[in-house]
């Protein structure tokens, strides 16, 4: 048999290979729909549970004698209770499934969601703030490692946009409802309306954990709802990438806590609370100091900036798949948010040119956000994801700690948040340049 004879037997024809990429989207499909839509949900509720405190500030700061350092500090203290359980969450994951995971989660910070509404003093408001976090502790980055046993690293970054495009539906959602419960509910059955708010945005998520515990499914390998052939395709893909990182990727955390690439990537992600604390913590106040003051107004306002960040947010996704590119595009989101935050001092009094730079930095924020968790799984091995996604997650929540305790300080002590947001700017462009210049593109393996 000649040579072109024996090319022509052993390579698929152009109807083959079209026939298998069309298969193969077509289970990626059935999988995404299998699983986005309850994610996306348990999503939105995690972050207007974490988020909603930014409206609650507008108000009961009189009710509990909350100066805004302290404000700050209990918004910090969320993120010490959440890097305590990340990596022991993650371990127990691999152990239990992602199915009694969320259930654990999802109920306890349900219930501390709306315990939060019966506080009535400084220390109760931070104690209630830590046990937030150590509920939540575990959801995000179990999240993404429960990805990795689906899908391989070169659609993470969409499905990955798609999960977070939530933050932005919880923006959208919990503004306008957040200010309409303070505007209208105040007073109700002798509640506060802050207090009605953590009782009603805290009660879905029980629900919603219960409905994940019913629903998903731990591992490819127990879908009953894949057939032999899609089940496969998903399986082998997966395969291919654990091969391919085989003679790159570090063996064990061990391995991998003593290579300086870890390091730049646990600070570029220290990095991306700095610019989520302007965006979902301190928005509702920058746009009340600018002259507005009705609640709901203010609420319906703060959700602009989280319809432009979905819309960024899922086109930088994109790019960055269609290129298998990650690094700058995680620094050109890193500038987006730096730009934005930094020019908000200038333009205190100004409404307009205020949502036009919470867009900006909402877009870059978001984008870094998404982004970043592509890279440590094209890193880290299948091993080690667990861990590794983990603790750099724990070790970034640093970050939520320092930047509203600077920001309230700021604003304590010099009686404007200035100098609290140029520091979030600096630390948000330094964390692109991490990503840049200390995780060399040779590391990121992607198919």
């Amino acid at each position: 048999m000649t040579g072109d004879a024996m090319q022509a037997v052993t390579s698929p024809s152009p109807k083959a290979t079209a026939a298998q990429h069309s298969m193969t989207e077509a289970a990626y499909r059935k999988v995404t729909w299998r699983l986005m839509p309850l994610l996306f949900v348990c999503y939105v509720f995690a972050y207007i549970d974490r988020a909603n405190i930014g409206f609650a500030h507008l108000q009961f700061r009189r009710d509990i004698g909350l100066s805004e350092a302290a404000f700050g500090l209990g918004v910090g203290l969320f993120y010490l209770g959440y890097m305590l359980l990340e990596v022991p969450s993650n371990l127990w994951l691999q152990r239990i499934g992602i199915r009694l995971t969320l259930l654990r989660i999802m109920t306890f910070w349900g219930v501390v969601s709306v315990s939060t509404a019966f506080v009535r003093t400084p220390m109760q408001f931070y104690f209630a703030r830590i046990l937030l976090g150590v509920a939540e502790a575990g959801f995000f980055p179990g999240v993404i490692l429960y990805f990795t046993y689906w899908f391989p690293a070169a659609r993470r970054a969409r499905v990955t946009s798609l999960f977070m495009t939530a933050i932005c539906v919880s923006g959208i959602v919990s503004g306008p409802v957040s200010g309409l419960i303070l505007e209208r509910l105040s007073g109700a059955l002798g509640l506060n309306g802050w207090q009605w708010m953590f009782i009603l945005e805290g009660a879905p998520s029980i629900l919603a954990g219960i409905a994940a515990w019913r629903c998903l499914t731990d591992r490819p390998e127990q879908a009953k709802w894949l057939n032999a052939e899609e089940k496969q395709i998903v399986l082998d893909a997966l395969r291919r990438e654990a091969a391919l990182k085989e003679t790159r990727a570090p063996k064990s955390i061990w391995v991998a806590l003593r290579e300086p690439r870890f390091y730049f990537l646990t600070f570029a992600y220290f990095s991306v609370p700095w610019a989520s604390i302007v965006v979902h913590i301190w928005a509702p106040s920058v746009i009340k100091n600018s002259g507005v003051t009705n609640f709901w107004h203010i609420g319906a306002l703060s959700a602009i900036p989280y319809v432009v960040g979905a819309a960024a947010m899922y086109l930088m996704g994109r790019s960055s798949d269609r290129r298998l590119e990650r690094r700058w595009h995680f620094m050109v989101s890193a500038t987006l948010a730096a730009g934005g935050v930094v020019l908000l001092p200038l333009f205190a009094h100004d409404v307009g040119a205020l949502m036009v730079l919470l867009c900006v930095a909402t877009a870059g924020y978001l984008g870094m956000l998404s982004l970043f968790w592509t890279l440590p799984p094209a890193y880290l091995k299948p091993a080690v994801a667990a861990s590794g996604i983990g603790l750099i997650s724990s070790l970034g929540q640093f970050g939520g700690i320092f930047a509203p305790t600077v920001i309230g300080l700021a604003s304590s002590r010099l009686g404007s948040t200035a100098m609290g947001l140029y520091a979030v700017a600096l630390v948000s462009l330094l964390g692109g340049m991490a990503v840049v210049l200390g995780v060399p593109k040779r590391s990121v393996s992607e198919q």
